[in-house]
């Protein structure tokens, strides 16, 4: 019998280090090559049950509407899993990865929900149902559950675990929001980039085919980019807005972050291979 009542996780922000759309399915939804590259910060969740049978959230000053919740989706997905009807769950987030970035704060937020209460609750579901659960919430949840930095095809819900070099990364967000939706709805969009390798990934051949067009419809996006290209190579994360420059030490990105524009905000945050959800579940 599981005695924890409950439980505290940090849902960790990703990187897309690129993004191929390699085509579209009939039913709408676009094929792709990503890497997702896991990091060590994001928004700390807090799990606590209740016998009131209820699902609360509180996100500090986010406002979602219920029904639009990634959080609250995902707890109600395993309600009926439930031994126990007046078992609920309180949730509270400090939400530090902003919305419209890129950086799958949602998706995060919605894995850690169902890995969280299939511990806190003891369902004991195998991880292939809640990566069926996962992927009915977004494109980008599978890989948060599944917990390591990995290679995507598909839609984003086949995986290959990756192991990647150590890398520091200071992450840049405008005062802008893009909507995904639009981006991937977007007529000029490339939709039929080939295929790579995961060596030719690694030997630098590869881009976001959705920068040209979240460059074009925002024009803060491409003066972040450039900022950075300072640095090293500029990259957009998903469909943005959020774009970054990668580094060997915490040093070297602090000391970059120190020169950043004040109209921009800026994150320093460690490349991982797993996600501290798995780590801390064990």
């Amino acid at each position: 019998m599981n005695t924890d009542s409950s439980l505290t996780l940090l849902s960790p922000a990703k990187l897309n280090l690129f993004l191929h759309i390699t085509g579209r399915k009939p039913d709408g939804y676009h094929t792709l090559q990503t890497a997702f590259q896991l990091l060590n910060w994001g928004d700390t969740m807090a799990f606590r049950t209740n016998r009131e049978g209820r699902i609360a959230v509180a996100m500090g000053g986010v406002d979602i509407p219920h029904e639009q919740n990634l959080i609250v989706l995902a707890a109600r997905q395993l309600l009926k899993y439930r031994r126990d009807s007046d078992l609920g769950v309180t949730i509270t987030v400090d939400k530090q990865i902003p919305t419209g970035g890129g950086l799958g704060g949602g998706s995060s937020n919605a894995a850690t929900t169902l890995l969280a209460l299939n511990h806190l609750w003891e369902l004991n579901l195998r991880k292939e149902s809640l990566l069926t659960m996962g992927a009915q919430l977004g494109a980008d949840v599978p890989v948060f559950i599944a917990g390591t930095s990995a290679w995507a095809e598909g839609v984003g819900e086949v995986l290959t675990p990756l192991e990647l070099p150590p890398s520091w990364f200071l992450i840049v967000k405008p005062p802008v929001h893009v909507s995904t939706a639009k981006i991937f709805s977007h007529e000029q969009l490339t939709r039929d980039t080939a295929p790579i390798t995961l060596a030719a990934f690694f030997e630098g051949s590869s881009r976001n085919d959705c920068q040209p067009i979240v460059e074009y419809l925002h024009k803060d996006v491409t003066k972040v980019l450039n900022w950075l290209d300072k640095f090293g190579e500029a990259k957009l994360t998903g469909t943005g807005a959020c774009a970054f420059a990668s580094f060997e030490t915490q040093v070297e990105a602090e000391a970059a972050k120190q020169q950043l524009p004040t109209k921009w905000t800026g994150y320093v945050a460690r490349g991982l291979n797993e996600s501290p959800v798995i780590s801390a579940l064990g």
